[in-house]
């Protein structure tokens, strides 16, 4: 079977698979957030924090609550990472420096998992379960909250209330997130990732010392890793390690799980708000860019130049031969376009354009799918934009679901997608101005100054992969990325937010005969226009000095 064909074949199985998932999976979702009924095991967790579920929040309210849960994430984080070396079950590694302490707590509570360390030399035990993989399941628990918080403003009129912050957080991890993951896990376990406690132990001799390697809950975090799309590895290969990725059964499992809440969750939209076709939109909307952004990638890495890569079948430098380049090509674009991160090769190897379409892919803002909850609320606002633009060109006032989208709704749904690009471009023009930062990259030229651009791009959008070829465990690094990981995260939940409780004081108005038809192909195609102009607008420049100009000149 020929590499392309393998490709083909892959893809075709993922989207067969999804398919199945979608409805029962969004109907689940939809059904856990709108039930008014708790499990036990809930009500004990809701006794244990002091809170009262049936209390209706308003968005200062949630966003408080979404707040203050983070910050105590971060102090905890932070604090265990500092008496590592104290704790049991540390294998021997000494406590964590402030910087990098630091840097790791903000990027798994703000579900980027961006990571300066090499987990396996670095993190025992008790951090990496105890610590990074809770936040694994909690953070993603608190960006479905807030998506659902978004659709309740759509869903509701004439009141303010989105709901209840803890129940959300608690239910998505409870009953979604929670039961998905342990039959996950088995499911990698029989793949051959591993699931132990072992400690530091040698795996051969090899000229100039010996090899070694400590074993960890490896399975069970992997799953929720890429389940929650979160991404950061026990291993500092990540995904691309055996351990955790052992063979292509296993690869396209992970995507699948990177995949499935993301696109299930525009069912539970449509659930939601009461209208199938509205979710069928937005699902076609991400469909479609990940369908052209998955055959676009396979297309560059597949059509190799000269005889070294027709003798390897394709660029496959820095990529697994166990995975080929199918099985990575659908791997990098599904981590790229959600907010996951996880790596099984290594995305500075790839071909200038290649490098191009990672890079794009996040700085879409990561929305086809997207991350679990900030896909969905990121598209939904794209959505608004897109609604005010056809507004504009036909001289109507827009409508979206119902509802006006005037000049306070405009407002919030402008600020939110200005936030990540100012973020992106203004720590990438600092870093390259200064001479510590740029000394830290391994190349020069149009692929140094795309790691670094790549290292904000994937910070700010709390993606949390990387170029590799950048030296970020570094004060300037470890610390401005850590700030754009935490004004990523949650600068756009305010804007997200405060809209839903804007829509959701409206009185729904009725449909006419000018309305547009947001469940219909043609606002599809203008939602995906919206989404590339904007982009191309915002970030063609610097992609013109990085990865374009980098894939010309090969």
């Amino acid at each position: 079977m020929s590499p392309v064909l393998a490709g083909v074949l892959q893809l075709l199985a993922l989207i067969v698979a999804l398919g199945l998932s979608y409805r029962p999976l969004g109907d689940h979702m939809a059904r856990v957030y709108s039930s008014d009924k708790h499990l036990r095991v809930e009500k004990w967790i809701y006794k244990g924090i002091g809170a009262d579920p049936d209390t209706q929040m308003r968005w200062p309210a949630y966003l408080r609550g979404v707040l203050a849960f983070s910050a105590v994430s971060v102090l905890f984080l932070y604090l265990l990472q500092r008496v590592q070396g104290s704790l049991p079950g540390s294998l021997g590694f000494v406590s964590i420096d402030p910087d990098q302490a630091f840097n790791t707590a903000a990027s798994f509570v703000a579900n980027t998992n961006w990571q300066s360390y090499y987990g396996e030399q670095a993190m025992g035990h008790v951090v990496q379960t105890g610590g990074l993989a809770v936040q694994n399941f909690v953070s993603a628990a608190v960006g479905i909250a807030v998506a659902v918080a978004l659709v309740r403003g759509f869903a509701r009129s004439r009141t303010g209330e989105l709901g209840n912050f803890w129940s959300d957080l608690v239910r998505g991890t409870v009953r979604i997130l929670l039961p998905v993951s342990v039959v996950g896990a088995l499911v990698l376990v029989a793949c051959g990732a591993i699931q132990n406690f072992s400690g530091i132990h040698e795996v051969g001799q090899f000229a100039g010392g010996t090899q070694q390697w400590n074993g960890g809950a490896v399975a069970s975090q992997e799953v929720i890793k890429e389940l929650g799309t979160n991404g950061g590895g026990y291993f500092n290969a990540n995904s691309a390690h055996p351990f955790e990725n052992p063979n292509g059964l296993s690869n396209l499992f992970e995507i699948y799980l990177i995949l499935v809440i993301p696109f299930a969750l525009t069912r539970t939209f449509g659930r939601m708000v009461g209208s199938l076709r509205q979710g069928y939109a937005i699902l076609g909307t991400m469909a479609a860019i990940w369908v052209g952004f998955t055959a676009l990638m396979m297309w560059t890495e597949f059509a190799h130049h000269g005889p070294a890569f027709d003798l390897a079948g394709g660029a496959m430098e820095g990529k697994e031969t166990r995975f080929g380049i199918g099985g990575s090509s659908l791997f990098a674009v599904a981590t790229t376009l959600t907010s996951t991160g996880a790596v099984n090769s290594f995305h500075s190897s790839y071909t200038g354009f290649g490098g191009g379409i990672t890079m794009l892919g996040m700085q879409l803002g990561e929305i086809a799918p997207g991350g679990v909850g900030s896909g969905l609320y990121g598209m939904l606002v794209m959505a608004i934009i897109a609604v005010f633009i056809a507004g504009l060109m036909v001289g109507r006032t827009p409508e979206y679901l119902g509802k006006k989208i005037g000049t306070r709704q405009i407002k919030f749904a402008a600020c939110y997608i200005l936030v990540t690009p100012a973020l992106v471009l203004g720590f990438t023009a600092v870093a390259m101005a200064l001479d510590t930062p740029s000394n830290s990259m391994t190349n020069s030229g149009a692929h140094g100054f795309s790691e670094i651009l790549y290292a904000y791009t994937s910070g700010a959008n709390n993606n949390g992969s990387a170029f590799a070829g950048l030296n970020a465990d570094t004060q300037w690094f470890n610390s401005t990325i850590g700030i754009a990981m935490l004004l990523g995260r949650f600068l756009p939940m305010v804007f997200v937010l405060a809209l839903a409780g804007s829509l959701a004081e409206q009185t729904p108005v009725p449909e006419t005969a000018g309305t547009l038809r947001t469940e219909k192909p043609l606002f599809t195609g203008l939602l995906v226009g919206t989404i590339l102009i904007i982009t191309g607008l915002t970030y063609f420049p610097a992609l013109a000095l990085g990865p374009l100009a980098e894939g010309l000149a090969a």
